[in-house]
């Protein structure tokens, strides 16, 4: 009878997580099929190289796409050294203080800060006080203080998953503190920061209302060609052309949309590639 009931309780268990899981992925599913199904007739090679025409109700998005590869990879650059600096600084040199208390839930803050407000800090700070005007430098900037709590949190997970065993193995043959930390730590926590420095550019590629005001553009006349220049992304283009441009055909705004989530899950799928790739050579 309690084997009868356990196996019962089992198959009920089984059925509530796989129902649940279910729920989860079918909107995911019916997003991404339905954009793909509504944005593919726009999709073409002129759409992908050619600068937009008419307020956007011609051409293509390839500004757009360009700016929005610059404005992530001036994310990471800014926001992943300061981010892994600061995960083993918490990690392996800050005491338990409430200093240290105070710092961690600073950053646990500071990933639930509404993006638009670090528009307006960026914009503040960035545009402003340092007179970079509204450019692709104050956006980037932006948006790598946003990505910093998640870039310090991913770093010091990974290098927290580290064993102690080989701190201590290493520090007992005379190695010095950084000198662990330079070859034995980072090599072994490389993956997970890597994958949560490029999961940290999916986001950014994303965001809208941080770049709004502090470079984004909506139409400009070519590429950025300097740090200081405007430029456009594929989520403020989306947003402008969706919300503010008359008489905009569905298919290029569902195409845009397309476009960006193959960025987004573009950046996803190297951060996996990368992930099993370091893992696969610690193991080899």
């Amino acid at each position: 009878m309690n084997m009868v009931r356990r196996r019962i309780t089992q198959r009920l268990a089984f059925i509530l997580l796989a129902a649940t899981t279910l729920v989860v992925v079918t909107p995911v599913l019916f997003i991404i099929i339905y954009m793909a199904i509504e944005g593919a007739p726009a999709l073409s090679w002129e759409f992908l190289i050619s600068a937009p025409r008419m307020a956007g109700k011609e051409g293509g998005i390839f500004p757009a796409i360009i700016g929005t590869f610059y404005l992530m990879i001036g994310t990471i650059v800014f926001a992943l050294p300061v981010g892994v600096l600061a995960g083993i600084y918490l990690t392996e040199y800050a005491t338990d203080n409430w200093l240290t208390r105070t710092i961690n839930l600073a950053i646990l803050n500071l990933a639930g800060v509404p993006s638009i407000v670090f528009g307006l800090f960026g914009l503040g700070i960035f545009v402003m006080l340092f007179q970079f005007g509204m450019s692709l430098l104050a956006a980037s900037l932006t948006l790598a203080c946003q990505a910093l709590a998640m870039t310090i949190t991913t770093s010091r997970e990974a290098i927290l998953a580290v064993p102690r065993e080989l701190r201590e193995g290493s520090l007992a043959v005379g190695a010095t503190r950084w000198q662990t930390i330079r070859h034995i730590v980072l090599p072994q926590s490389l993956s997970g920061i890597v994958t949560g420095a490029v999961l940290a550019m999916s986001r950014a590629a994303g965001e809208t209302a941080p770049i709004l005001v502090v470079g984004a553009a909506f139409l400009v006349p070519g590429l950025p060609t300097s740090p200081l220049d405007r430029f456009m992304a594929l989520p403020y283009h989306l947003y402008t052309a969706a919300a503010h441009v008359p008489g905009m055909p569905k298919s290029i705004m569902w195409g845009t949309a397309l476009v960006l989530l193959a960025v987004v899950l573009s950046f996803n799928l190297i951060a996996i590639i990368i992930r099993l790739r370091v893992r696969r050579r610690r193991y080899s």
